[in-house]
């Protein structure tokens, strides 16, 4: 059985939290200080965001309702048509956003997909995550493509199952210690954390050091190439 690498999309090969947090400067500056401070309001929202997504969901959707209910308690009042304007054109251009990938993935998937069975493993929304692998042009690399809702213990669980891999030939890639590492090593997998420094603080969380044998910790995509000594 080949050795495997499952590789998380969204800010492992492209940017993406960086959109989410240009949307916030300009929807604090919408907001602007009322009776809160910037960082009170961001902190608001902070909170609206962990108790949304629960119910709606990961992606612009989910984003968009955080910004609304926000708003609505800095407000003495229902948002302005204005308000409302600026929230659907935030929202808009992070649906639409141009992928910039990291510096070294280009370069580095062609390789990589000479020696693994490369699998994309991304959460979201799921027209959202499939626009964005469609416009990404990764889909190549790949052998297959897996878009999920959530990345939890049990999504690893059922992608072992699925593809019959090898916990000891598979590794799993990514930026997130709360959906991409940690989960992955309760499930039996290696993990591969190479950190981003925008990485979105509800994915923050600290990585599980209980089997340290099977995590890697590494600081750049390209940094794969040498690791596996290819």
């Amino acid at each position: 059985m080949d050795p495997t690498l499952i590789i998380d999309a969204d800010d492992t090969l492209w940017e993406n939290n960086i959109h989410y947090e240009a949307a916030i400067d300009h929807f604090l500056e919408l907001v602007g200080e009322r009776d809160k401070s910037k960082k009170q309001v961001r902190d608001l929202l902070m909170d609206v965001e962990r108790a949304n997504v629960r119910v709606h969901g990961y992606g612009t959707n989910s984003f968009r309702q955080s910004l609304l209910d926000t708003l609505e308690r800095t407000n003495d009042g229902p948002p302005t048509g204005r308000e409302l304007r600026t929230i659907d054109e935030l929202t808009h251009g992070i649906a639409n956003m141009t992928l910039d990938f990291l510096p070294g993935v280009k370069g580095t998937l062609p390789r990589l997909r000479e020696h693994f069975r490369l699998i994309l493993f991304t959460k979201g929304d799921l027209d959202e995550q499939q626009s964005k692998v469609d416009r990404s042009g990764v889909t190549q690399f790949f052998d297959h493509v897996e878009l999920t809702t959530e990345k939890d213990k049990q999504a690893y669980v059922r992608l072992i199952e699925h593809y019959r891999l090898d916990p000891v030939k598979t590794w799993m890639v990514g930026n997130s210690p709360r959906s991409d590492i940690n989960p992955a090593i309760e499930a039996g997998l290696n993990a591969i954390f190479i950190p981003h420094p925008r990485t979105w603080e509800l994915e923050h969380e600290d990585v599980c050091e209980d089997h340290p044998e099977r995590l890697s910790i590494l600081e750049r995509f390209s940094d794969l190439l040498t690791h596996f000594t290819l």
